[in-house]
């Protein structure tokens, strides 16, 4: 059987549902489309969280279909309340656009953009929902939604059982996407809505709006909503979120998630974050290769899809270097501190709150009696020791370790 996006979709573990498979699988087959999937842009960069939608869209590229992403300069100022226990921080426009500049980078990175008919187009919901005139949208398109309708989707419906509030503006955030969709349509000819499972009601609501107005076919596809083998939400750690932005996390520390995986994750990863093809997968599988490996293998090609291949192999050898040699590797995200702050010396304390490894000196405090701290590889036992720059190697660096995986170095400038 020929293979078609759906069905390696449905293969990688990215379905979910579909208004219409068997419609919207014929359709793909036989010629090409234009797809979308909208982001918020309430932080300065995506976190892997949003990696899974990415992935949708490079593999649109890889069956030729043209993949839209739309940017929600409009809707963030809204806030979406799906999966939200409470309303959003509300971000000024300002603060939008400068975010939205900044995860366009990062889309340039995933996505390629040399074929004329296969890269991403962008777009900004600003630029249609900022004109719209309140009466005339209610006339011309509030009539299709019905309360009723409304008041069964998750993303309202959970947050009223739970007795959290959910005001107007938010309400009213469902409306704004299904406009979006119908937007696209008519200047794009925009059939497809990709998005999460959360959003299934927000994306019916858009085919539904099509159809009503346009008299045409729209489809909707949702993947499912990832957590990882601890329960935790896919994209956040005990550190924070794992940004797509190596301005807010280092490349190491991005291989490093990644090699930390769930040994139960680890297949599942290299099908949906990966660009493997699905039968080398199923080799590795069968030919019962060691899990180490495989997290190994994971971490390098998700960071060679984001860092390059050269960055990807430079962290596994530091981490060779850090958990095998017990050396200090080059890769390693770097604290940087001035020459004489160390001319009296520097107490332990005030030294380890200048990184990320803790947030309070009672915290570094716990960590040194439960023998959690290391300054190059030795174990720190006494939270009065003064650091000076004898602690520091010949090229000014000096490792600071906290537990088994977070490591860093301090360098003298």
């Amino acid at each position: 059987m020929q293979e078609t996006f759906l069905t390696e979709f449905e293969k990688r573990g990215y379905f979910s549902q579909c208004t219409d498979h068997s419609g919207l699988d014929e359709l793909m087959s036989k010629g090409k489309i234009m797809a979308y999937i909208g982001f918020d842009c309430t932080a300065p960069s995506l976190h892997v969280g949003s990696l899974l939608q990415i992935m949708c869209l490079r593999l649109l590229q890889k069956y030729g279909h043209q993949p839209i992403v739309l940017l929600g300069g409009g809707t963030t100022l809204i806030g979406d309340p799906s999966g939200k226990e409470e309303t959003r921080k509300i971000l000024s426009k300002k603060e939008i656009d400068k975010n939205i500049k900044s995860i366009e980078d990062v889309f340039k990175i995933f996505l390629k953009s040399k074929n004329s008919k296969t890269k991403p187009i962008f777009v900004n919901n600003y630029s249609w929902l900022s004109k719209l005139n309140y009466i005339n949208f209610l006339r011309e398109i509030g009539k299709h939604f019905t309360i009723n309708k409304m008041l069964t989707f998750d993303s309202v419906k959970l947050r009223l059982e739970r007795e959290q509030s959910l005001s107007y503006m938010e309400f009213n955030y469902m409306m704004l996407q299904a406009y979006d969709f119908f937007e696209l349509n008519k200047r794009h000819k925009c059939i497809l809505q990709i998005g999460g499972s959360d959003q299934w009601g927000n994306i019916v609501n858009g085919t539904d709006l099509i159809k009503r107005k346009e008299k045409k076919l729209a489809y909707g596809l949702t993947t499912p909503l990832l957590t990882l083998a601890s329960g935790a939400k896919m994209g956040k750690t005990e550190k924070g979120a794992i940004w797509l932005n190596k301005k807010m996390l280092s490349p190491y520390d991005y291989w490093q998630f990644w090699r930390n995986t769930d040994d139960k994750d680890v297949i599942n990863f290299l099908k949906l974050f990966t660009d493997i093809d699905l039968e080398q997968i199923e080799s590795l599988i069968s030919s019962n290769q060691n899990i180490n490996k495989l997290k190994v293998l994971l971490a390098n090609e998700t960071t060679t899809m984001l860092h390059g291949s050269k960055t990807a192999k430079d962290s596994e050898l530091t981490a060779q270097k850090t958990f095998g040699d017990k050396s200090i590797g080059k890769n390693l995200p770097i604290i940087k501190i001035k020459k004489n702050s160390l001319v009296n010396g520097m107490n332990i304390l005030d030294l380890v709150l200048l990184t990320p490894l803790a947030n309070s000196k009672g915290e570094i405090r716990r960590l040194i009696k439960n023998n959690g701290l290391k300054i190059n590889n030795e174990t720190v036992s006494d939270e009065t020791i003064i650091i000076d720059q004898n602690n520091f190697d010949q090229d000014n660096n000096m490792k600071v370790s906290h537990g088994k995986k977070q490591h860093l170095i301090v360098k003298i400038i």
